[in-house]
């Protein structure tokens, strides 16, 4: 092989390997954030999803779907002195999908 043609196999190998940075697929009730050099530029809703490649940075994805959260029985006592085991569970929904990102202190839903 020659020199020209080694450099044309490397170039071809780049081109493409941009090309797969470049086109990113956000399934179906998931949400991606997408930034720009580190900074929030979008939220990225379903679909196809173009990004300049090493300049664009896609979070990892948030899922929009209402999740569930089961906490184990705890024991209440009433008024009249009474034990009663009370159980807890709580649904929620992920509306603003930057915000979850940025909040360092929630934890971030996965598509899971």
């Amino acid at each position: 092989m020659s020199a020209g043609a080694i450099a044309a196999i490397v170039v071809a190998a780049v081109l493409v390997l941009i090309l797969i940075r470049m086109v990113r697929i956000v399934p179906q009730a998931s949400a991606a954030v997408v930034e720009r050099l580190g900074r929030y530029t979008r939220t990225q809703g379903p679909g196809l999803t173009l990004l300049l490649p090493f300049v664009d940075r896609m979070r990892p994805l948030i899922d929009l779907r209402e999740q569930v959260v089961s906490f184990p029985p705890q024991p209440v006592i009433t008024s009249d002195n009474l034990t009663v085991g009370v159980d807890s569970v709580i649904y929620f929904q992920v509306t603003d999908a930057p915000r979850v990102m940025r909040s360092p202190t929630t934890s971030r839903p996965s598509n899971s």
